[in-house]
């Protein structure tokens, strides 16, 4: 199993009525602009682990895991808005750096997690990096009938325990569905990511640690010209992280590009966008002494 170099501290910070699970690595200081990285859907704070073993500085580094993923509990939800993950950063960056500017790092959910709170509290941000975090198409007032009724039948389904998460028999298996997911990914990273991406409820019976109703469909619209007066107010240096294997176009089966993508990334002030090659969307799993080295150039 991979063998971690530099341990995380594992702790529970009180966050707008849940215990919010976050891990910590490094230790404060005057000197020490804090790093908050923010991971994705149906992910861990742990999965910056890799990326976290492959710097070459100290830092101090504050991850959570999102309500509803990992050791956070949601307190029994059955939708999650995305405005309560603007408002929980809003908080966890209130209890670990009151009255000081971090560096904020994203991936996919969280990337767009954080461009948006860079846009929403500029004054807090003194770097930016999105990894991977794309966004989603566009969308039409005349698909809110649909998509509210969809939202209302899937909650009920949800209640009624139509909607439940697969189980695995072994962690064994949970690395094999890691490996699956993602051919980049190495057995010995795979194992060590199955241990804080799944636990086991019952002997034998293995379930990621993501609670179900995040399968609901979002009762909210994605609506990008909102999106775009967000990315305007956004100050902080930007770096736009991408892999080589770009999987977004396939993935909305073109509803919505690479080239879209990039296009409203013209309304950020000031921007980057690097590539790392030979990775795919979970690019901090697959290269993360690429990714590390590119955070730490830009944040310096």
């Amino acid at each position: 199993m991979y063998p971690a170099q530099r341990i995380s501290r594992s702790g529970f910070v009180p966050i707008r009525q849940l215990n919010y699970h976050v891990r910590c690595w490094g230790q404060p200081g005057p000197d020490k602009t804090p790093w908050v990285l923010l991971h994705g859907w149906m992910d861990v704070a742990a999965s910056f682990q890799f990326v976290v073993d492959a710097l070459t500085q100290d830092h101090f580094i504050i991850a959570p895991d999102w309500r509803g993923f990992g050791l956070t509990r949601s307190g029994g939800a059955d939708t999650f808005w995305f405005p309560d993950y603007l408002a929980d950063l809003d908080a966890l960056l209130d209890h670990y750096a009151p009255g000081q500017s971090v560096n904020l790092v994203g991936h996919s959910m969280g990337g767009n997690v954080a461009m948006l709170y860079a846009g929403l509290r500029p004054g807090r941000i003194r770097r930016l990096v999105n990894l991977e975090g794309f966004g989603l198409p566009d969308s039409v007032p005349t698909q809110a009938p649909g998509r509210l009724t969809q939202w209302m039948n899937e909650v009920k389904q949800f209640h009624r325990g139509a909607l439940q998460l697969n189980t695995y028999d072994s962690l064994d298996e949970v690395a094999a569905r890691l490996v699956k997911n993602n051919a980049y990914l190495s057995q010995d990273k795979a194992h060590w990511l199955a241990r804080h991406w799944a636990a086991e409820l019952a002997p034998g019976q293995w379930t990621i640690l993501g609670e179900a109703a995040h399968k609901i469909t979002s009762a909210q619209l994605y609506r990008v010209a909102e999106v775009l007066a967000i990315y305007r107010h956004i100050a902080a240096p930007t770096l736009m992280v991408e892999a080589s294997d770009d999987r977004m176009t396939a993935w909305w089966r073109g509803q919505f590009t690479l080239a879209e993508h990039h296009e409203r990334l013209k309304s950020v002030a000031n921007l980057e966008i690097v590539q790392v090659p030979d990775c795919g969307h979970m690019l901090h799993h697959d290269q993360p002494q690429a990714v590390a080295a590119l955070l730490e150039q830009f944040m310096a």
